[in-house]
């Protein structure tokens, strides 16, 4: 697993990399004091686990993971557990309290590389889904879509060699799709990520098709744009 640690303690990252050496399963990329150089780290590249501090001089480790648009895995290290709960309710594999030792530091990394399996087979099972057709349920290869659009209460599934039309709202399509995989660009339309041929902030070019950004989808681009640095 790759890995980051952010902490305004260099000591505490002396530890944290000394732990990290100790575990086969983790290879720690690089760690920083300064939160902001870690975010444009964390734009420009794929990491699979972060060791996030919480009170930092600059930023909230918090609402530095919740602002995060692709958010690893993380676990936080702190000498506060008041935030504990506020942490969990983030998704955070584990909730570190300083000082730790490392029989501790190494049960969390555990969890973490348990989870990240987990979702790494679930993601390999999810290569098709099923909708109803004409009365009938028909099998979709995730692979062979090119581009989901909402019609009224249908939504229109563009594969070859013809699309596919299924009582649906989009809402309930993504829910089935892997978010990695498929992010939704505007209220009429999901995409593969995949198969985005060119984009800016106002637009997206798929399997040949023009397909506008919407107003409450801004945050798109910048998905897009981190995808091309993983």
């Amino acid at each position: 697993m790759k890995c980051i640690a952010i902490d305004d303690e260099p000591l505490a990252l002396q530890i944290i990399a000394q732990y990290c050496a100790k575990i086969p399963f983790l290879q720690l990329e690089k760690t920083f004091t300064n939160p902001k150089e870690a975010i444009t780290y964390l734009q420009e590249n794929k990491i699979d686990l972060l060791f996030l501090d919480i009170q930092m001089p600059d930023i909230n480790g918090l609402q530095l993971y919740k602002n995060l648009t692709n958010k690893p895995l993380v676990i936080f290290t702190t000498a506060f557990k008041d935030f504990a709960v506020e942490g969990f309710n983030v998704d955070a594999i584990d909730y570190l309290l300083k000082p730790f030792d490392y029989n501790r530091f190494l049960k969390a990394a555990y969890k973490a590389n348990e989870y990240q399996e987990f979702l790494s087979s679930q993601e390999l099972q999810l290569n098709s889904i099923y909708v109803k057709v004409n009365y009938e349920m028909m099998k979709i290869n995730l692979k062979d879509i090119e581009l989901i659009e909402a019609l009224d209460d249908y939504i229109k599934i563009h594969i070859k060699p013809y699309p596919v039309l299924t009582l649906m709202t989009l809402k309930n399509m993504q829910e089935k799709l892997p978010e990695k995989e498929f992010v939704r660009v505007h209220r009429s339309y999901i995409i593969p990520i995949s198969k985005v041929e060119k984009f800016n902030k106002n637009k997206i070019y798929v399997a040949g098709k023009e397909i506008p950004i919407g107003s409450s989808y801004s945050d798109v681009y910048d998905l897009l744009l981190s995808k091309q640095h993983n």
